[in-house]
């Protein structure tokens, strides 16, 4: 899996995965226009996105009704090193007997994002130096 992202203008950003282009801004009172979701939102979309898929595989295993589901993803912020310190995620579904509680409990906690956030992913960062555009004579 590749992203690739690119600076637009101020402190708004171009990330393209696939086909997908996403726009992610800061919000206006940290300096940027609100153009797209922060980055931090976006790890939240994530979450929340893949939390859903893996309940909405659940359900129709089961022939259960996927109205009305609904996943709300929630995080505190820390500092020293900033980041995003915990996360809740709540999973809405009306109408599902209480048996099916936790085998979709089970199942939302196999969501990859879910996992590599509980799990320290290795991460590797480089900067490099793009060769000029323009030679100086």
């Amino acid at each position: 899996m590749t992203s690739y992202t690119r600076h637009l203008d101020g402190k708004k950003f171009e990330t393209t995965v696939g086909k997908h282009r996403i726009i992610t801004d800061q919000l206006i009172s940290a300096g940027g226009g609100n153009a797209g979701p922060t980055p931090p939102e976006l790890l939240l979309a994530s979450l929340g996105a893949c939390a859903g898929h893996y309940a909405v595989e659940y359900l129709q295993a089961r022939n259960l009704p996927l109205t009305g589901l609904e996943i709300q993803v929630s995080a505190s912020k820390d500092i020293n090193p900033a980041r995003l310190a915990s996360f809740h995620v709540e999973v809405n579904i009306p109408g599902i007997e209480e048996r099916h509680q936790q085998g979709l409990l089970r199942a939302v906690k196999t969501c990859i994002i879910h996992n590599t956030l509980k799990n320290t992913p290795a991460i590797e960062v480089e900067v490099s130096i793009a060769p000029s555009l323009c030679q100086s004579s």
